[in-house]
């Protein structure tokens, strides 16, 4: 097995990928021919993520030699709709969503879009054929077929069903297996958490728990022999977000404590030759540079709420009908200003989200209330017992998921149409709850739906 060498940027490989960016991976068949959620310029979450490190021109100019290009889910770390406009004349490949929401949205904007059914293979090139699996969180795993070598594009995904499809395909496959997925500290996701007395909570990502021996054991689970870390690689760029950089996952973070025998841990930006098994890591520059005010993306926190935003808010929560079965009210903190959203007072629990009013909006208005939180600016306080946890972990599974996934871009607000959500993702045969404890958790909290 080679030992990689760091390098700059090759030539195209004839039969291989690299990785480069947040979680964009480019297949080669003699070339470029696809490429995975090319976010490529431009920030993420109203301007609060850039990349990690730079993207460099020769890879942009291999994604725009490919044909198709593959489009996860809906987060602007994947969707990055600043690089898309780069590739106006692509091909979009897209998993099958329920609700079909990024589909109608890009179709409208003027893509080319195809809507792949989970678990059937496409071809995109004479030895590259991809199989795209959607799952219950609007999320979607690729997997890739090049020439007979298996590369699984997990990116946010999780497992919830993808294994099931692993499990049936893996026996095809006897050469080399790859798999790429977010792994990291956990800060790519709602960290900015205080309690009633203004005390910051720390995150579970202030632990910075070693990587490698969960890398270990998915790639034993899963009988993969190399792991090439995906979807973290971030950093903060607003004044009011960067003090989430300190939970940031470094690019050399993953090695850490990886004991790997005969398994293998890529470099988190490589170029792999999968004829030769050669892989070789480049070094693109950090994406350094000052923090830049809030102000730059219009948001101005001393700027308050007017009574017709107070209404639209109220609309937006209330017809997420799950939320009633265990909250009393939401509170916005806006130009230090408090506006409250009844839910169901019967409820003592309750939630404050102090931020901006100019994102705040845009986020209600484009149904991407998730943009908010992952953004990290807007400081979240949780009121009353929320089943004894706190931070991230107490909104999960009865808030988050219903009002941003199912919700947001499912378009599933009632029970009705949880049902009939929920009834779709398991007809197709790739949905599943694992035995992990979030898994279980979901289960729990869905179990009116199923």
């Amino acid at each position: 097995m080679a030992s990689p060498r760091a390098s700059c940027y090759t030539a195209a490989m004839d039969l291989g990928f690299e990785t480069i960016g947040n979680a964009c991976l480019i297949a080669h068949d003699n070339g470029p021919v696809f490429a995975t959620d090319p976010w490529m310029v431009g920030p993420a979450y109203f301007g609060s993520w850039r990349l990690s490190h730079e993207f460099p021109r020769e890879q942009q100019e291999r994604i725009k030699r490919c044909k198709f290009l593959w489009i996860s889910h809906g987060h602007p770390d994947h969707l990055s709709l600043e690089s898309m406009e780069l590739l106006r004349d692509k091909h979009f490949l897209l998993p099958d969503h329920y609700g079909g929401r990024i589909a109608r949205d890009l179709a409208g904007m003027g893509f080319q879009v195809t809507t792949l059914k989970c678990g059937e293979w496409f071809q995109v090139s004479d030895r590259v054929r991809i199989a795209s699996l959607a799952n219950y969180n609007q999320d979607a795993t690729c997997v890739m077929d090049i020439d007979g070598h298996l590369v699984i594009d997990a990116n946010d995904a999780g497992n919830r069903g993808g294994g099931i499809f692993l499990a049936k395909i893996r026996p095809q496959f006897r050469k080399r297996t790859v798999l790429a997925c977010l792994t990291g500290y956990g800060d790519a996701d709602m960290i900015n958490f205080f309690d009633e007395q203004g005390h910051r909570v720390l995150p579970q990502a202030a632990k910075k728990a070693p990587c490698g021996p969960g890398i270990k054991g998915m790639l034993d689970h899963y009988d993969i022999d190399y792991f090439a870390p995906s979807s973290s690689m971030h950093r903060y760029n607003r004044t009011d977000s960067g003090w989430a950089d300190e939970f940031a996952t470094p690019i050399d973070a993953h090695e850490q404590r990886f004991d790997g025998g005969r398994r293998t841990l890529l470099p988190a930006y490589v170029q792999f030759d999968l004829h030769t098994g050669r892989y070789e890591k480049t070094n693109p520059k950090p994406n350094d540079g000052p923090l830049r005010d809030p102000a730059e993306f219009g948001d101005d926190w001393t700027t308050p709420l007017e009574a017709g935003d107070v209404a639209t808010l109220q609309r937006y929560f209330d017809r997420v009908e799950h939320l009633r079965t265990f909250l009393g009210h939401v509170n916005f903190r806006v130009g230090d200003r408090d506006h409250t959203i009844d839910v169901n007072r019967e409820h003592q629990r309750g939630i404050t989200f102090h931020t901006p009013r100019q994102s705040l909006l845009q986020a209600i208005e484009w149904n991407a209330f998730d943009d908010i939180l992952i953004g990290n600016f807007c400081r979240t306080t949780l009121h009353g017992d929320w089943w004894g946890k706190q931070g991230a972990d107490a909104l999960y599974p009865h808030f988050t998921p219903f009002v941003t996934k199912f919700g947001d871009n499912g378009g599933a607000y009632s029970a009705a149409e949880l049902r009939a959500y929920f009834a779709e993702y398991f007809r197709r045969g790739y949905s599943e709850f694992t035995a992990d404890v979030p898994d279980q958790e979901m289960k729990a909290a869905l179990a009116g739906y199923l």
